[in-house]
């Protein structure tokens, strides 16, 4: 591995516009896609025990993790926190949703997809790009750059000793596949001066990151490219080694992939497809030791575990190589990461009540003095805490945040307030709509 790094520590500090933009997110009772930890208490520890266990150190082996948390147990909150960890530890990462339509774990092939397609390096979450259209297109070009010893912002067009040097780096690391290798000088050739007609190389880009997301047969790509394989569902667990692989290269610490099974999609398979992503999964976890600069995150349900139908059990193998959730607190060393184990407080609701307050104010600098004082905030979260029926198919956490932005709102638009009881009542029909 050569070049300069990409990166240096990546430290996140939300101006007003991104402060406005986590606030627009909460109105909804929905965790924005950056700035979380701006507003989020009660993981801060565990964060940082996960980063110096499993973030800071050389990346010479892959690992894998999972976490089980009933519904409103915070999965997918803490995987944003997370995300946003890594990201400043100098990881690339992408946060994948997996779903029984889209992303099926059954056909790892689409997984690798949305993997290229919802990554982010922390170059581009500092400046706000982490929802480019094509992400991986972004990596690429910023790596070449950098391997090549460029200017830190790459331009349209790059130099050709640049290039040069890039290309000699790239090709001598044979733990990338060759055809992965191969599609990246491709991508790369497109910004050599006088490489082409602008429209022509556009859609030359598009091409090549199709070849990446398995789109299309093999033949086409062989003629025009020369390479001997594309991504399917036999070669997308190679292709992920050699992604993580790739970003060792560029000079990140690695890759870190978070898989949120958010809507059970295990549970609604037919019984083959569900072999075959239980297969897919159980190679993941045998071969996540060669899997350098790979860090694997897993979320679910507990049913996924504990189901002898739909869950693990049903597979002896993978159940022996997972285990169960122990209803302990988790710890970084752990295998399985039981959020149901932990039990938010009343302090940590209010912290997070102060802290989107705080950020409502920075995004909104003229309404500090029209917003009630903290004290007053403070009562209000209390009185929301007794309200809320424990038993609320709407998670506490997504009715605080909604709450506090909603009497946030009223405040500064000068407008009565409603007792805490309706507005609750008001948020949480909003929430179930939804």
């Amino acid at each position: 591995m050569s070049g300069s790094s990409l990166s240096g520590r990546a430290s996140f500090t939300p101006t007003q516009a991104d402060s406005e933009a986590i606030i627009e997110s909460l109105r909804q009772g929905t965790p924005p896609r950056r700035g979380v930890r701006c507003y989020s208490v009660g993981h801060d520890q565990f964060l940082k025990s996960v980063r110096q266990r499993h973030l800071e150190g050389a990346s010479t082996r892959g690992k894998i993790r999972f976490i089980a948390g009933s519904w409103g147990s915070g999965k997918s909150h803490f995987l944003r926190e997370f995300r946003e960890e890594a990201l400043e530890a100098k990881y690339l990462v992408s946060l994948v949703d997996l779903a029984k339509e889209e992303t099926p774990f059954n056909k790892f092939e689409k997984v690798f997809a949305s993997i290229l397609g919802r990554i982010g390096s922390p170059e581009m979450f500092l400046e706000g790009n982490g929802e480019a259209a094509a992400p991986f297109a972004e990596i690429l070009k910023r790596t070449l750059v950098a391997t090549g010893a460029g200017d830190a912002t790459p331009g349209e067009a790059v130099p050709y000793k640049v290039f040069a040097q890039a290309t000699q780096a790239l090709m001598a690391n044979e733990s990338i596949d060759i055809d992965f290798r191969r599609m990246v000088l491709k991508y790369w050739e497109t910004y050599l001066p006088e490489a082409g007609d602008p429209v022509a190389l556009q859609q030359r880009r598009g091409l090549i990151l199709n070849w990446f997301a398995g789109d299309g047969t093999v033949g086409p790509y062989r003629r025009e490219f020369g390479v001997q394989k594309i991504v399917t569902r036999e070669t997308a667990r190679l292709m992920l080694r050699s992604l993580g692989r790739f970003a060792l290269h560029a000079n990140y610490r690695g890759l870190v992939i978070l898989f949120d099974e958010a809507e059970m999609s295990y549970s609604v398979m037919r019984r083959s497809d569900l072999k075959s992503a239980h297969n897919n999964l159980l190679h993941l976890i045998n071969g996540v030791d060669e899997s350098e600069g790979l860090f694997l995150v897993y979320a679910t349900t507990p049913d996924f575990y504990t189901d002898p139908k739909h869950g693990i059990q049903n597979y002896g193998a993978l159940a022996s190589r997972i285990g169960k959730p122990t209803n302990t607190p988790p710890k970084p060393l752990d295998k399985i990461w039981d959020f149901d184990a932990v039990q938010p407080t009343a302090q940590e609701y209010r912290e997070v009540a102060l802290k989107v307050r705080g950020l409502y104010v920075i995004a909104y600098p003229d309404s500090g003095d029209k917003l009630s004082s903290p004290n007053d905030l403070l009562t209000f979260v209390d009185e929301l805490i007794a309200l809320h029926p424990e038993l609320s198919p709407v998670r506490f956490w997504r009715v605080l945040v909604a709450s506090v932005v909603k009497r946030l709102d009223l405040e500064n638009q000068g407008e009565a307030l409603p007792t805490t009881e309706e507005l609750h009542d008001e948020v949480i029909e909003v929430l179930k709509r939804g």
